[in-house]
């Protein structure tokens, strides 16, 4: 099958197109004829030697796909052979073939094309857990998602909206539209000087209940006065660095909480739970098409490289999709 090989570590120029045996389904897997998969920062940071797969993953690049079955493993039988599916995976969608549990994969609202679909499982369900889990976002509360106009944050944007939330959406400048165009009833430019006055004022002073953080330690300091009384800043990327003074001060006495939250390294359990967890509270709404992914750009395999540029680059306002094949 063709995959996309790393010829070392390194920047976008060591992705290539390589040709690797195709998986076999094992016990209660499907194998996904893939149609389409979505890059996200994990990515990039495999392939510089950043971020290796867990034990038992595949080395390939991509950690969510859409694609038609193409063969059960032995007792699989959630899917019939042929139906369209979107999974998140540990690793292995840049690649025409990748094995999955049956219970980790999800049929795809008919509303969805393949590339649309390649753009749910690990924006949509991330943003679910950072939400509804970790924040334990409710109706008439506010939260501030920074990186809005990614695949994540635009997700996160339109479930808090669709939860009853006041939403606050933070991004560069040149993004702010699209931020506003997800229903964020504010849009924040992450540059402006008065960025903590402007959403002060926004919550008559109270600062949010939640922050969906995909910044970490640059923004550290702002985030904790954004944050009210019994605050949860959920932590989901470190753009801005790992480590950074905090104010247990402000923390012991407003009572606020720091949480993180990752993916990738969950046990095949924990996923099948948030899955089954997504299914049950949220794929109605993509299905009626109240939840919609965002896609900025969608590339050939073969332009990998590029792709990865965009995303360096900080580009992009929605999710990046690769067109793997394009089936029957």
């Amino acid at each position: 099958m063709k995959a996309v090989v790393c010829n070392g570590s390194g920047g976008p120029e060591v992705l290539a197109l390589g040709e690797l045996p195709p998986p076999v389904p094992g016990p209660n897997e499907i194998l996904i004829e893939v149609r389409a998969t979505a890059l996200n920062r994990a990515d990039l940071l495999q392939r510089r030697g950043l971020y290796p797969p867990p034990p038992g993953a595949s080395s390939i690049l991509g950690l969510e796909c859409s694609g038609v079955v193409a063969a059960r493993g032995p007792s699989a039988a959630r899917f019939e052979v042929g139906a369209r599916v979107m999974a998140l995976l540990g690793g292995g969608g840049y690649a025409e073939q990748v094995v999955v549990h049956e219970q980790i994969a999800m049929p795809i609202p008919e509303r969805l094309s393949f590339e649309q679909a390649a753009a749910v499982p690990e924006a949509f369900l991330t943003a679910s857990e950072a939400l509804l889990v970790e924040a334990e976002l409710r109706a008439g509360q506010s939260v501030l998602v920074t990186a809005a106009a990614s695949g994540v944050g635009s997700a996160a944007v339109q479930i808090a909206k669709l939860r009853g939330a006041f939403v606050i959406g933070s991004a560069s400048a040149e993004k702010l539209d699209a931020v506003r165009a997800l229903g964020a009833d504010l849009a924040l430019d992450r540059g402006r000087q008065d960025f903590v006055d402007a959403l002060l004022a926004a919550t008559q002073t109270r600062g949010v209940d939640a922050i969906v953080d995909f910044v970490g330690a640059s923004a550290l300091e702002r985030h904790q006065r954004c944050l009210g009384p019994r605050g949860r800043l959920v932590l989901v990327g470190l753009l801005g660095g790992a480590a950074a003074p905090l104010d247990l001060g402000r923390i012991l006495m407003q009572r606020q909480q720091l949480r993180g939250l990752v993916m990738r390294t969950r046990s095949t359990a924990e996923k099948i739970e948030l899955v089954q967890r997504f299914e049950r509270e949220l794929w109605p709404e993509l299905d009626q098409g109240r939840l919609l992914p965002q896609l900025d750009q969608s590339l050939p395999l073969g332009e990998v490289a590029a792709a990865h540029l965009r995303m360096e680059h900080n580009r992009n306002a929605g999710k990046i999709v690769l067109q793997v094949s394009a089936g029957g």
